[in-house]
């Protein structure tokens, strides 16, 4: 068993944190806004409701509606990942 200052390479010092170098992750990063809550349940419901739809009602099989649900969740959150690197950038 090893103490991390023991595991370091010699001459580098411990990582520090954004929140200990007082940037923008500073604020407590359990906190959550009620309107990401909000919209990510949305849309939650929207991805499973378009899997019920494509799976019950189109009827083009369990595998073809989850991997097009799951696709569509992803591209999102791509598109949310942009985004937030986006605005990030602009900011700094």
């Amino acid at each position: 068993m090893s103490v991390d200052r023991e595991a370091m390479a010699p001459g580098r010092s411990p990582e520090r944190s954004p929140a200990d170098r007082g940037g923008p992750a500073a604020a407590d990063p359990a906190e959550v806004s009620r309107a990401t809550v909000f919209w990510y349940s949305a849309v939650g419901l929207v991805l499973v409701s378009w899997f019920l739809f494509g799976w019950l009602i189109l009827e083009q099989g369990f595998i073809d509606s989850v991997g097009e649900s799951l696709g569509t969740g992803f591209a999102l959150l791509l598109a949310v990942s942009i985004i937030g690197t986006v605005r990030r950038s602009r900011r700094d």
